[in-house]
């Protein structure tokens, strides 16, 4: 486990410890709806390995980074965007499909790309947004996000 880590699990065991004292039962009420969503989120999790598994295992590193690394270029930043703005993920799931790409030669702009369209972007709840801001504004809403989403992963590309 490296540094960062360990002090990020011991505050949460030092947090964890000072909320038992402060009060027992709101802390074992607190990890049972822990213990609830991890279970729900449990079949996400797997469904996410597979596709990293799948995407290392069919897919070669060289054709990763062809496809949305350093050479891709804008293109295949936009591939990505695309791609995160259609997917309906967890952002938390998301962070190893991120890592695994990147550590398959994706450039740092493809990754920022796929997580922050992933989170702005709600192509799925697309229809919702039409019904309760009017489809001027829900398309408007996408539209700006996508392009913001675009401009933050170029602007994180020039500085990483």
């Amino acid at each position: 486990m490296n540094m960062t880590a360990l002090i990020i699990n011991s505050i949460a065991l030092i947090a964890l410890i000072i909320a038992f004292i402060k009060n027992k039962e709101k802390t074992i009420l607190s990890l049972k709806i822990a213990g609830k969503t991890f279970i729900m989120m449990l079949p996400m999790i797997f469904i996410i390995i597979i596709i990293i598994g799948l995407l290392l295992g069919f897919v070669p590193p060289d054709q990763i980074s062809r496809f949305i690394g350093e050479q891709s270029g804008p293109g295949g930043v936009l591939l990505v965007g695309i791609l995160g703005a259609l997917m309906h993920i967890p952002a938390l799931l998301s962070f190893p499909l991120a890592a695994s790409m990147l550590s398959s030669g994706a450039s740092v702009t493809s990754v920022v790309a796929f997580i922050t369209t992933l989170t702005m972007i709600g192509m799925i709840t697309l229809p919702l947004e039409i019904q309760i801001l009017g489809k001027k504004m829900a398309f408007l809403r996408n539209g700006l996000s996508f392009i913001i989403a675009l401009s933050i992963a170029f602007i994180m590309g020039l500085i990483l």
